[in-house]
């Protein structure tokens, strides 16, 4: 990896969360000159903008939700308890300790300003519904769900 990739991605994992607590519209230059330690000249020298720094930040906060989901479910044996595991990840990473669901925090405030987010909030949303989706699906074949469960209103 390049010095300059190594830069970006600097800048990136350490706006991430600012942008996910404050949003796009409330994140100025100077915190990212802040929590980067950077000069205005070293971040627009990686990026063409704040709209492209959010949308590096939201995908990789994308990134990590996915991850994190991954690591607490691939434990887990049963579609009940990976679906509770799911759930409980939600609840006590994202929401009590890192600022909320960056697809409902990045997706909301898009929706009228930003097409491009919207676009992949927008996707990443129906990804996950599916793996809720999928988790119920395989409760209900293991006879863990009720069979008359609707497995997309569910994940919905």
């Amino acid at each position: 990896m390049t010095k300059g990739q190594i830069t970006r991605n600097m800048i990136i994992e350490r706006s991430a969360p600012v942008f996910n607590k404050k949003g796009i519209a409330g994140t100025s230059i100077s915190e990212f000159m802040e929590v980067t330690g950077l000069a205005k000249g070293g971040i627009y020298r990686n990026f063409e903008s704040k709209d492209e720094i959010s949308t590096e930040a939201f995908n990789f906060l994308c990134n990590q939700l996915s991850e994190g989901i991954s690591g607490v479910v691939k434990v887990k044996v049963t579609a009940k308890d990976k679906l509770f595991a799911l759930l409980d990840f939600y609840r006590d990473v994202l929401v009590i300790n890192d600022g909320g669901c960056p697809l409902l925090n990045f997706g909301a405030e898009a929706d009228d300003t930003n097409l491009v987010i919207r676009k992949l909030a927008g996707e990443k949303i129906k990804a996950l519904q599916a793996r809720i989706s999928g988790l119920v699906d395989s409760g209900i074949s293991a006879g863990e769900f009720n069979s008359g469960t609707n497995s997309s209103h569910f994940a919905v």
